[in-house]
């Protein structure tokens, strides 16, 4: 799989950089986090979201509504899934990571989707990185042996447990995971059987042979 530089125009179409905002003492915070061997995700910290930038990016990016600060941290190889949200996502990396996306736009019929075009791009540590509502993502995968970290910000309740009793309606109801959460799943993802399969292809994998693209970049 080619990977890209995230400042690629190839990007253009599932994101953005984003710049104007001052995430260095929420990097701070976040480097003393520590990061786990399997990938564990928080959607709202509240030692995070008592630093001013918190309400600064809420007021001026989300335009007043009402936002989340958590984050994501581990060590993963693997693709597995892919999930959409109603609303831009806003990753600021502690780490360099590798991250495999595609479009909703090419979602075929009942929402199955070829990994055959998912594309991989390189986040080098210190940026903060716009994930377009259309943009298929999911977990980064690390390219350091201590693992892959980054805060994240959402809309308030993303990614929270769905109410008790929920009962899905419509055929992309089926596929939600969490609030605002709708999950395309791998059969070799690891996830519960009656969850239904929608990644039809390979499960790609980002290797150690791939983590070459850190030094390459970072000589830029």
């Amino acid at each position: 799989m080619k990977i890209y530089d995230i400042a690629d125009p190839a990007f253009g179409r599932y994101g953005s950089i984003v710049e104007g905002y001052d995430f260095s003492e929420l990097l701070t915070v976040m480097e003393k986090k520590l990061i786990p061997e399997t990938v564990e995700y928080v959607a709202s910290d509240p030692e995070l979201e008592k630093l001013p930038v918190f309400r600064e990016f809420a007021d001026s990016f989300y335009g007043g509504l009402p936002a989340e600060l958590g984050y994501c941290m581990g060590h993963n190889q693997k693709l597995n899934a892919l999930e959409y949200h109603r609303g831009s996502e806003v990753n600021i990396s502690v780490t360099d990571y590798i991250v495999m996306i595609g479009r909703m736009q090419d979602l075929e019929e009942h929402f199955y989707y070829d990994t055959a075009k998912v594309e991989a791009f390189y986040v080098p540590a210190g940026l903060a990185v716009e994930f377009y509502a259309t943009t298929l993502h999911y977990c980064a995968c690390h390219v350091q042996e201590r693992g892959y970290s980054h805060a994240t910000f959402l809309l308030k309740g993303t990614n929270c447990p769905l109410e008790e009793g929920f009962v899905p309606s419509t055929e992309e109801d089926r596929l939600l995971g969490a609030r605002n959460k709708w999950l395309l799943v791998h059969q070799e993802g690891g996830f519960d059987k009656t969850f239904p399969v929608k990644l039809r292809g390979e499960n790609p994998a980002i290797g150690q042979s791939d983590w070459k693209v850190r030094e390459r970049w970072r000589e830029k």
